[in-house]
């Protein structure tokens, strides 16, 4: 059996994983930015670059934290309970599948 969808219901079906997805690409690059600037606040040596660096780090945490506290408020990320981010997680392994169908 073969289901035809509508390029309505097509986007509404794909809309929320978009936005998912973008949100989750940026949660995982500005956690790559705290760690890269960690690191390389380690390795100066020169006051100046150190000051840049720690003014980096600082925006690259904050922005973290916007994305994150976005992500829960819209039920996209769940970092207080596993156990419902598992669910939330195998939902939308779910849901990607029947699109495939």
């Amino acid at each position: 059996m073969t289901t035809t969808m509508t390029k309505e219901m097509l986007v509404k079906a794909v809309k929320p994983m978009d936005d998912l997805a973008i949100a989750t690409d940026m949660l995982l690059s500005a956690k790559a930015a705290v760690r890269s600037y960690a690191i390389a606040l380690t390795e100066t040596a020169s006051p100046k670059v150190h000051k840049v660096l720690k003014a980096q780090l600082d925006t690259a945490i904050e922005t973290h934290q916007k994305i994150a506290a976005y992500m829960i408020e819209n039920e996209m990320y769940h970092p207080y309970d596993v156990e419902e981010q598992i669910e939330h997680d195998a939902k939308k392994a779910e849901h990607a599948l029947e699109l495939l169908k």
